[in-house]
C-alpha cells in the first residue's frame, strides 16, 4: 500500500475517533442537563437498527442512503423534520467511514488519482458552496437526470455489445486526469444542492475507460471526509436525535460489510449492470426531486 493511501486511511480513522469522542461528550452534556427531568432515551429499537442496515447496504452498492432514510423517518415520524439532517448524517457516517476504509484499502487504484479526486470534491464542496447555492436547483436536477438517463442507455447498449464498453484502467493520465478532477470539483459543489454524486461518478469514470470498481474508493473517500467534517458541526450544536442516530450507526456497519463483500466479489460484467441500475436510480431520483421542487414553487 502506498504512503498516500496510508495517509488517507490514517486521516479518516483520526477524524472518526474525534467524531465519536465529540458525539459521546454531546450525549453526556445532554443527559447532565436533563437531571430532574426525563433523560433522553439512548438505546435504539430493533427497527432503527434495521433501517441502518438496509439503507447502508444499498448505499455501499452506490444507490445512496439519504433519500431512503428521509422517506422512512418521515413515514414513521421518528425524527422531527428540523433535526432530520443532523440525525441522518451523524447516524450514517460511521458506515460511510467503514466503506471508505474497505474500498480504499482493498480496491487497487492509483493513489495519486484517488487523492486528487477526493481533494477536488472537498474543494468543490467548500469553495463552490457560495456560488452553487445561488443557482436554481430544479434545472440542475432535471438536466443531470436526463443526462444520466442517456448515459445509462449508452452503457446498456455497450453491455449488449452494440458499441465499445468502458475499459478496465485503474488510473488516468494527462488531459483525462485533469478532466476528471475538474468534473469532480463540480460534483462536489453540486452536493451543496443535494445533488448526489454516485451516478455521475460512475458515468464519468466509465466514459474515461476506467474499471467501475475504481469509482467506489473515490466516492466513499470523498463521502467519508465530507460527512465527518459535517458531523463535528452537528454534534457540537446537538442537531441530532441520539436514539435513532445510534440505531443507524449500529445497523450501518454490518450492512456495509455484507454489501462490500458483494461488490468486490462480482465479475466485471455483472458489476457494470449494477452500475447501470445505480445510474438509472440516480436519474429517476433527480427528475422526481426536480418535479417536487417545481410543485413547491408554483403552489400557492
Amino acid at each position: 500500500m502506498t504512503d498516500i493511501r496510508k495517509m488517507l486511511l490514517s486521516a479518516i480513522v483520526a477524524l472518526a475517533a474525534l467524531f465519536v469522542w465529540q458525539w459521546w461528550q454531546s450525549v453526556r452534556r445532554s443527559r447532565a442537563e436533563a437531571v430532574g427531568g426525563t433523560p433522553e432515551r439512548l438505546w435504539p429499537t430493533p427497527l432503527q437498527m434495521l433501517i441502518g442496515f438496509v439503507v447502508s447496504f444499498f448505499d455501499t452498492l452506490g444507490i445512496g442512503s439519504l433519500a431512503t432514510t428521509t422517506t422512512i423517518f418521515r413515514a414513521t415520524r421518528m425524527v422531527p423534520d428540523e433535526r432530520l439532517p443532523g440525525t441522518m448524517i451523524v447516524g450514517l457516517t460511521l458506515g460511510v467511514v467503514v466503506q471508505a476504509l474497505i474500498f480504499i484499502a482493498k480496491i487497487d487504484i492509483d493513489a495519486t488519482l484517488l487523492l486528487l479526486m477526493i481533494a477536488s470534491a472537498l474543494a468543490g464542496g467548500w469553495l463552490g458552496a457560495g456560488v452553487v447555492s445561488r443557482l436554481p436547483r430544479r434545472p440542475i436536477q432535471v438536466g443531470m437526470g436526463v443526462a444520466l438517463l442517456l448515459a445509462a442507455l449508452f452503457m446498456a447498449v455497450a453491455q449488449l455489445n452494440r458499441m465499445p464498453v468502458g475499459g478496465t484502467a485503474l488510473t488516468l493520465q494527462g488531459g483525462a486526469l485533469w478532466l476528471a478532477v475538474g468534473i469532480n470539483f463540480v460534483l462536489g459543489a453540486l452536493l451543496m444542492l443535494g445533488v448526489g454524486n454516485y451516478g455521475p461518478t460512475f458515468v464519468l469514470l466509465s466514459a474515461l475507460g476506467m474499471d467501475p470498481r475504481a469509482a467506489f474508493p473515490i466516492m466513499m473517500g470523498s463521502g467519508a471526509f465530507a460527512a465527518l467534517i459535517g458531523c463535528l458541526a452537528f454534534v457540537k450544536r446537538r442537531n441530532q436525535v441520539n436514539q435513532p442516530a445510534l440505531g443507524l450507526a449500529i445497523g450501518s456497519i454490518p450492512g456495509v460489510l455484507v454489501a462490500a463483500l458483494l461488490v468486490t466479489a462480482l465479475p466485471i460484467g455483472m458489476l457494470r449492470w449494477l452500475v447501470i441500475v445505480v445510474v438509472l436510480y440516480a436519474a429517476v431520483t433527480m427528475l422526481r426531486s426536480g418535479r417536487h421542487d417545481e410543485s413547491r414553487t408554483v403552489a400557492p
